[in-house]
């Protein structure tokens, strides 16, 4: 048995980690998540396991610079017009911004996909959903309004009824389009969600209502149970 407890309000793939990314109409899903969804990072390479990635946590510049994945490609843009590859001119660009000597992931054109099969650059899960619901509920605590963008969830559901809580999910599957999802997790944030995606002000206070609404933790990861296409307005359905 299914119960409807949503739709598909938004859709969001970051191609880079920690660039701006793009909003869809529609997305593939694939056994390790979204296509061209984190597919890229830059790293550290002195320093080892999650802490090696270079972020917008070392750099907030990055939140900036605005990615697309077309045909198998990374296409990159600076806030001032100037366009990029996923290659050595934009490693120089970004090294440029930090002392820090860093590498860039590497993509195959022939087969485009993740690096890491594990994804550890979407934080060691393959999909982020977000609600709409928790959205206003954390927008009230902090008392200003809250672009989603910060959260950089892949979906954001709208939610049929708003006493409804994704928290519930986990452990249960999703039925969104041709899509089965497992709900494994939660989201637990950091201090990247202080940033605004735009000037990349810093308010310490969300993260501070946010533990204090939630305990750090806002949206839901979730793995692939079964592949297919997502669109705007497709039902959330919960499965028994």
């Amino acid at each position: 048995m299914e119960s409807i407890v949503g739709e598909i309000r938004e859709i969001n793939r970051y191609p880079v980690k920690s660039f701006a990314g793009e909003r869809l109409e529609t997305c593939v899903i694939e056994p390790y998540g979204m296509l061209g969804d984190r597919f890229c990072a830059f790293y550290d390479e002195s320093k080892e396991g999650w802490w090696r990635y270079f972020t917008a946590r070392n750099n907030p510049k990055m939140l900036t610079y605005q990615a697309q994945f077309i045909n198998g490609e990374i296409h990159v843009r600076a806030s001032d017009g100037r366009t990029f590859g996923w290659d050595e001119h934009l490693l120089e660009e970004i090294q440029s911004q930090t002392k820090t000597r860093i590498t860039m992931s590497s993509i195959k054109a022939s087969h485009p996909q993740p690096e890491h099969p594990q994804l550890l650059s979407v934080d060691g899960a393959s999909i982020l959903l977000i609600t709409d619901a928790s959205l206003k509920k954390l927008e009230a605590a902090w008392g200003h309004s809250l672009d989603q963008r910060r959260f950089r969830g892949n979906f954001v559901i709208a939610l049929s009824d708003e006493s409804l809580f994704e928290g519930d999910w986990i452990g249960r599957q999703l039925s969104i389009g041709d899509v089965q999802l497992q709900v494994d997790s939660f989201c637990e944030r950091c201090m990247v969600i202080t940033m605004d995606p735009d000037s990349q002000e810093r308010d310490p206070k969300l993260l501070k209502k946010l533990n204090q609404e939630f305990e750090l933790h806002f949206g839901v990861y979730a793995s692939v149970v079964k592949t297919g296409e997502i669109r705007i307005g497709d039902k959330v359905e919960l499965m028994d």
